[in-house]
Parts: structure tokens; C-alpha cells; sequence
């Protein structure tokens, strides 16, 4: 089942409209959980038809059968379980199987998706690292819980209503390599044509490592995909040509001076060793540093989602002192003294109305000698 608007999946989540597909990413539903009322983000990963070699000498042949999603979905809830708490975080509600989809069901909040932000412009240089310090925050959550994220992408961001960025939960990347190994087995190449079908060819989601015989991705390719990130909304394109997976790295990596002063954030985060790279916590300790001396002020208090990223202004806010703070931090014998210097807003309301009275005072009394 495609899940169509109107259309209920799981007898329980009630589909209200699609989310705009990107590359590699599935099935996205927005939908309204019918128990609690909540709206919530559904992705769907679909399980492909695979042939079955040892059945084509059989006297029952069966070219195909669909993939057994048990294993998958053993897997994906080992990651469920495991997932930690964090308020760049979004949160997971359920996993489950139906009609050839394996399903998660996230936290879907008022927030604005990050590729609609770029399709307009591509982001000032400390908004986006105020962006990628809340990504890494999220990052370093999840890798202290051992794992790895796996999707760290534009259509994997939300921008909420305070300006702040949230990441996507990691579930959907662990059924993608659960699937592709499943798909692939041992054999090396086989997992790639499996793992680039569902993921594509995005420089996101191909750190260099992941392109050997024995490609495994640790937390160093979260980093190297958050290096792509950061250049691709930066300079509104990516550092690599995208044609392939191997063919990412044939030709010579994209300037990064057009980042500004996010420049060798990212070609750290691009080093080709895995080594060489920051960590989520050195990144997040390097972006808190270019934030302090920022230019300009910090995401604003309130935000309109439909209008983010907010307009700032070209110089620093400087707050102004409300009237009277001056004398109340002054010492209680001073503020006495300051209190008592002050002239009374009522001397002139009582010198207009003792005239009032002396002349109506007046007049009475030449009434009263003239009778």
C-alpha cells in the first residue's frame, strides 16, 4: 500500500498528506495517530522482490519470493531500544511490518524542513553553524550510546519554531544497511549495488571508507557527512560530483571558500582518513568558539517557521536599560536619597487646583459682602 491521503495504516495512523520525496529516502507520509491525536512522521523502507538462485532446479520454481522483513525488524529494534534521549533528537514512536513496508513512526513538530530553506538561498555562515551545533549535539548523544546515525541529510533536518535544528532519528539508516546486507550477504560488491539502490549516490551517505571490500562506517562518517552537509548549504552545492559512489572521488573535491569562515571546519570534517577528522564533541567545542565572536546576534526569541531563517540585523543588539533601573541597584540609603531628590508628579495637579480653589474662594466672598 502506497498510503494515499485518507488511507490508514496500521489501523492507526491516518494519512493526511506526502512529504515530499527526496532522493533515496522512501516512502514519507504525514498522518495522524488516531489513539492520542498526535501528528506524527511516517517513513516507509520497502522490502524488494529477490530471487532465490537455489530454487531455479527445483520442480516447484519460484524465481522470487519478497524478503523476509523478521530479520530486518530484529534489527532496526535492536537500534529502537538503544536510541538516546535528546532535545535535538526526534523521537521514535513505533516500528512495524505491513504490505511489504517496514514502517517508523517518528515525532512530527511545527518545524520547517531544511531543503525548503535552501531552495530559496543557501544559509549565512553563523546561522549555519548555529545549525550544525545543535546536529552535533544530537550526533554526540547517539554516538555515546554506540551508534551511528547513518542520515545525517538536508531532508533528515527540521528547523523547529525557536530556530533550532532537529535531527532525524537514526532507525531509518539502520533498516537501509540492515536491508542491504541482507540483499548483499558477504560479498562486498553485492552490498554496494544493494546499499547504493536504497541510499543513492549522495557524498552524505559515502565517506570514503564505506567504498572498500571491507567498507564498515563508524562515527567518523556522521562527521564526514556533516562536512558535505554544512558545504552543500553553504554554497548550494555539494563537494563532489554525485554521477556514482565511486566515482565521488575520480575528480578533485569543490573549494571550500565559499563556506567563509566554516572553511576548515569542513575540510577537516572532509579529510579522507577517518582519523583525521573532529569528533562531534571537538566539532561542537570548535563551532561554540566561532559562535562566542559571531558578528551578529544569536537566533532570535521568536521565530515564524514559515519565514525562517530569521532576517538579522547588520549590527549587534544592544540592550537598553529600563527606566528607573538605575536606582534600583542603588544601595538602600542612596535610592532613599535619589527618591527624595525627585521632583513629584502631582505638584503641578496640586498648584493648578489650589488656584482653582483660592479664586472660586474668592468670588464667594465678594458675593457675600456685596449681599
Amino acid at each position: 500500500m502506497r498510503a494515499g491521503p485518507g488511507q490508514t495504516v496500521a489501523a492507526r495512523y491516518q494519512v493526511t498528506d506526502r512529504v515530499p520525496e527526496g532522493e533515496a529516502l522512501g516512502l514519507r507520509r504525514l498522518a495522524t495517530d488516531l489513539h492520542s491525536g498526535v501528528p506524527v512522521l511516517l517513513e516507509a523502507l520497502e522490502l524488494p522482490e529477490v530471487l532465490v538462485p537455489e530454487l531455479a532446479g527445483s520442480e516447484n520454481f519460484e524465481a522470487s519470493r519478497w524478503l523476509d522483513p523478521a530479520d530486518l525488524l530484529t534489527a532496526v529494534r535492536a537500534v529502537l531500544a538503544r536510541i538516546p534521549e535528546h532535545p535535538r533528537l526526534r523521537q521514535v514512536f513505533e516500528v512495524f511490518a505491513e504490505d511489504g513496508l517496514v514502517w517508523v513512526v517518528g515525532e512530527q513538530p511545527t518545524a520547517v524542513g531544511l531543503p525548503q530553506l535552501l531552495q530559496e538561498e543557501p544559509l549565512a555562515p553563523y546561522r549555519a553553524a548555529e545549525l550544525a551545533a545543535d546536529l552535533v549535539g544530537a550526533l554526540g548523544a547517539v554516538h555515546r550510546a554506540g551508534l551511528v546515525h547513518g542520515q545525517v541529510v538536508a531532508e533528515q533536518v527540521l528547523i523547529c519554531a525557536d530556530g533550532a535544528a532537529l535531527l532525524g532519528d537514526p532507525v531509518g539508516a539502520a533498516a537501509e544497511e540492515a536491508l542491504a546486507r541482507g540483499l548483499g550477504g558477504a560479498d562486498g560488491r553485492r552490498w554496494a549495488q544493494a546499499r547504493t539502490g536504497l541510499v543513492g549516490a549522495r557524498a552524505e551517505r559515502w565517506a570514503p571508507e564505506l567504498l572498500g571490500p571491507d567498507a564498515a562506517g563508524g562515527p567518523e562518517a556522521d562527521l564526514w557527512a556533516l562536512g558535505v552537509l554544512l558545504q552543500r548549504a553553504l554554497t548550494g552545492l555539494g563537494p563532489f560530483p554525485e554521477a556514482t559512489p565511486t566515482a565521488l572521488f575520480a575528480a578533485d573535491r569543490a573549494d571550500s571558500a565559499g563556506c567563509g569562515p566554516l572553511g576548515p571546519l569542513v575540510d577537516r570534517l572532509l579529510a579522507a582518513d577517518p582519523a583525521e577528522r573532529p569528533t562531534a564533541e571537538e566539532t561542537g567545542q570548535w563551532l561554540a568558539e566561532l559562535l562566542a565572536h559571531a558578528p551578529e546576534p544569536l537566533r532570535a526569541e521568536e521565530v515564524v517557521p514559515q519565514v525562517l531563517p530569521v532576517p538579522r540585523p547588520a549590527r549587534p543588539l544592544v540592550p537598553r536599560p529600563r527606566r528607573g533601573r538605575a536606582v534600583a541597584q542603588l544601595p538602600p540609603e542612596h535610592a532613599r536619597h535619589a527618591g527624595a531628590q525627585r521632583p513629584s508628579r502631582l505638584l503641578p495637579v496640586l498648584l493648578v487646583g489650589g488656584v482653582l480653589v483660592a479664586m472660586v474662594l474668592g468670588m464667594a466672598a465678594v458675593v457675600v459682602f456685596a449681599g
